[in-house]
């Protein structure tokens, strides 16, 4: 899966190089630390077959899993709709209302608003 960028961005007329494999994977509940800064590893597919989200006890960064008002798309290849929906219920929605929500793009938001608004799960 890793490898496929140039392939892909290809179907949409863009040219790119294949990323370098990557120096090791990251396991779920591991902690990454840098500096002063320590992010847990949850294992949220759906949007992709091996995303990630990255999260503290105040903020997560989940890609394209979560957005304000929506989700990541599913129609690519390894992606998962059931898959998705229970990850950001089971584990995003699970980190408190306060935590707040940095998405791959768009505004930030917070998973008590997720939980409350976002059409695809109320």
């Amino acid at each position: 899966m890793i490898l496929r960028q140039a392939r892909s961005s290809g179907m949409w007329g863009m040219q790119v190089d294949n990323s370098p494999p990557p120096d090791r994977y990251v396991e779920e509940g591991e902690d990454i630390t840098f500096g002063d800064v320590s992010l847990k590893v949850l294992h949220t597919p759906g949007h992709s077959g091996g995303g990630i989200s990255l999260v503290t006890d105040k903020m997560a960064f989940v890609g394209d899993t979560l957005f304000a008002g929506s989700i990541g798309r599913t129609d690519f290849p390894g992606g998962d709709y059931e898959g998705l929906l229970r990850n950001v219920r089971e584990k995003i929605f699970s980190l408190g209302d306060e935590v707040v929500i940095y998405p791959g793009h768009g505004p930030k938001t917070t998973v008590g608003r997720e939980r409350r608004t976002n059409p695809f799960f109320v």
